[in-house]
């Protein structure tokens, strides 16, 4: 169904309604309308990474995990599955008239908020810190959430809109200042592809204030979205964000007068209750009729386009979809292309053969939260680190097990002393041949900050640091001097700078999901060879960032920074070797493309990510350093020779001025390609440098 039906077909039911009605159906828990023949619909519901909170569902690796993988297709497989999931339980909910919250076809995903610091708690809800990337893969996500049929399969949302990374203590009333040329660079890119390229159905407001002005009732914000972008679906709040006006960000003072403010610039949903007082507003003259009329229409516009009155040709898929055999194996696949290794002496890949014992350590090496992030669904069986490596060995291989320390508790046993499992750990690991020692976080301690609409109270970090029981762990196992493979679950950077000198190996292996465990153990055997890149800059420490608080993106991210990053972004090794030997502009109609000829000069057949990063090297307003502009995941067979052809955007020979406008200045460039960035610290890690090509407009 084409938008301008389905608009008709929303301006006509609302016409049947009266004001009452109407201003009902501007809350996320819309309440039937009997006469109309309108069931109860729930607009909240949660896809970030598979259905979440919504009972059983295919777990998938966290957005961060995602994001590592550099593999567009990969997203689109992945919303794809989520939309067909989501259908099926819509389909058997709806059955049993259960309209309840998490059970409708409206996913508030994707994250594509800039993970611009690492100690934001919510980032490992992002693709990561590069707005090209984020771009990419969530144009993918939003494509195939929505589909390409006749109605659309589900609803997508870009989320948080806009200038928003924290801090989450603060979100309520946080005032995020950026300037026009960090908007239009770096925060609001990612939004603009999703709303030009993509078509996505609805935009989420952020909490907090985007230089003054409260993202889900910002004139500014409005005049990017519906004005410049020409976006044509709905606009919901962040979940109770309107109360902020006058609660927190005091721009408003009554109820009233904040649903007005956020109703008068476009939004029409509150996730929330403050539209309560919508009808209230309208006597005391605050918003017209044609407001609110206007306001639900678009979200009628949106039940119509997903077939829920007419009906959709994905009615008939059954619950049995929900976490088919092919739905597991690509979260598996998934998460094998989203482990990162970051250091790797020789003792990657293991041999089976030569082992009599595998220790197994760490607080998340039997961690099911570990596995999953936040924003997760219910999986009908989570398979650990360390239940993957029973399951691969056997009973050929002996595994012995020791959570060696609490997560973050000083002991494991109330009654016991601090460090109580140290001993068993530095015991475990001197009767074994090799350690998997596996240390991180979860989402009680980095994740969203405690509100109404979530269970759980955790939030930022305050560094880059372990937990100190993890600390010690790590050090009393790198005493015994057993060859240790570190496995990092965590969903930001974190300080690897001990583990990179007393650990022969170390794998990012992020949340990776229900079957994660599965897929760490075939990376750790060789079956696939690690292909992850890092989609965020692991820094040396923080002294090298700016305040937490401070918005603008000088000596952030790989693109400003000017230290030398710990691991960089873009960086992960493979079992293989392979590296650019040659790069050119090719000819082609219409576009500007490079040819890539790429040769493995390792013993190991390996996917890998070629990129390509892009200078100019004439004007003032250029990013400090090359910035990523088209990437591709490429398999490469040992000693095999291979050409890839990546075609170049537009975009990648313009600036954006400081006046926010993108528009070309330069006319000298220089691209650099290879499996990494071209920055010195890239170059020592992988032992190649990219090739590097001018091209002059």
């Amino acid at each position: 169904m084409k938008r301008e039906e389905a608009r008709k077909k929303a301006e006509a039911l609302v016409a049947q309604m009266t004001l009452e009605e109407k201003a009902s159906q501007l809350r996320y828990d819309a309440p039937a309308i009997r006469r109309l023949g309108i069931p109860a619909y729930n607009w909240w519901n949660e896809g970030l990474h598979g259905v979440a909170r919504a009972g059983q569902a295919t777990v998938f690796p966290q957005a961060i995990g995602v994001g590592a993988t550099f593999d567009a297709e990969l997203v689109g497989e992945i919303a794809d599955v989520i939309a067909t999931e989501g259908r099926a339980k819509y389909n058997a909910y709806s059955a049993q008239e259960d309209r309840d919250i998490y059970k409708g076809l409206t996913f508030w995903s994707p994250n594509v908020n800039i993970f611009r610091d690492p100690r934001w708690g919510r980032g490992h809800e992002t693709y990561g810190e590069d707005p090209y990337l984020t771009s990419r893969l969530g144009v993918a996500f939003v494509k195939g959430l929505q589909g390409d049929g006749e109605t659309m399969k589900a609803a997508a949302c870009a989320k948080h809109f806009a200038v928003h990374s924290g801090p989450e203590g603060i979100r309520h009333e946080f005032n995020a200042e950026a300037t026009p040329k960090d908007m239009g660079e770096t925060y609001l890119p990612a939004f603009q592809a999703l709303v030009e390229e993509a078509g996505v159905e609805a935009v989420m407001g952020a909490y907090n204030r985007t230089n003054g002005e409260p993202c889900c009732g910002s004139p500014a914000l409005q005049q990017k979205l519906r004005g410049e972008w020409g976006f044509q679906g709905h606009f919901v709040s962040d979940c109770w964000a309107i109360r902020d006006f006058h609660e927190h960000h005091m721009v408003t003072s009554s109820a009233k007068e904040s649903a007005a403010l956020a109703i008068n610039n476009g939004c029409d949903l509150n996730c929330g209750n403050t539209y309560l007082h919508i009808l209230n507003a309208y006597k005391n003259g605050l918003v017209t009729e044609e407001t609110i009329t206007e306001s639900a229409v678009r979200l009628f516009t949106t039940r119509y386009l997903l077939g829920l009155f007419d009906g959709s040709e994905y009615d008939a898929i059954p619950y049995t979809e929900v976490e088919s055999k092919e739905h597991l194996a690509l979260a598996k696949k998934a998460a094998l292309e989203s482990v990162v290794l970051l250091k790797n002496d020789g003792v990657l890949p293991l041999k089976k053969e030569k082992l009599k014992t595998v220790g197994v350590i760490g607080p998340n090496a039997d961690s099911r939260a570990a596995l999953v992030g936040n924003y997760h669904g219910t999986a009908s069986r989570y398979v650990t680190v360390q239940e993957g490596l029973q399951d691969y060995l056997g009973d050929d291989v002996r595994v012995l097990t020791t959570p060696g320390c609490e997560l973050f508790r000083d002991r494991t046993e109330n009654l016991a002393f601090a460090g109580d499992r140290l001993s068993e750990a530095k015991i475990v690991a001197a009767h074994s041949d090799v350690v998997i020692l596996c240390v991180g976080l979860d989402e009680t301690l980095e994740g969203e900050e405690g509100d109404t609409g979530n269970s759980y109270a955790s939030g930022d970090k305050p560094d880059l640091l372990l937990p100190q029981v993890q600390r010690d762990l790590m050090e009393a196992v790198a005493s015994t001097g057993t060859p240790t493979v570190l496995c990092v679950m965590t969903g930001s950077d974190v300080d690897l700078g001990y583990a990179s000198e007393h650990f022969n190996a170390v794998l990012q292996v992020w949340y990776p999901g229900a079957q994660g465990g599965n897929a760490v153990a075939e990376l750790l055997f060789g079956d696939v060879s690690p292909s992850g890149k890092l989609p965020l800059t692991f820094y040396e420490s923080l002294d090298e960032l700016p305040a937490f608080e401070d918005y603008s993106m000088q000596g952030r991210t790989y693109r400003y920074m000017t230290g030398k990053a710990q691991y960089p972004f873009g960086y992960g090794l493979t079992y293989g070797d392979v590296y650019a030997r040659d790069a050119k502009f090719v000819d082609m109609p219409e576009s500007v493309c490079m040819e890539i000829t790429l040769g493995n000069a390792g013993g190991v057949a390996t996917e890998d990510v070629v990129q390509v990063y892009v200078k100019c090297l004439d004007s003032a307003f250029a990013p400090r350093n090359p910035s990523l502009c088209a990437f591709q995941r490429v398999r490469v067979a040992a000693g095999e020779t291979k050409t890839v052809t990546l075609e170049i955007p537009q975009q990648a020979f313009t600036i954006v001025d400081e006046a926010g406008c993108r528009r070309v200045d330069g006319r000298s460039f220089v691209f650099s390609a290879g499996c990494s960035q071209p920055d010195e610290r890239s170059r020592e890690l992988t032992g190649h440098a990219p090739v590097e090509v001018k091209y002059e407009l």
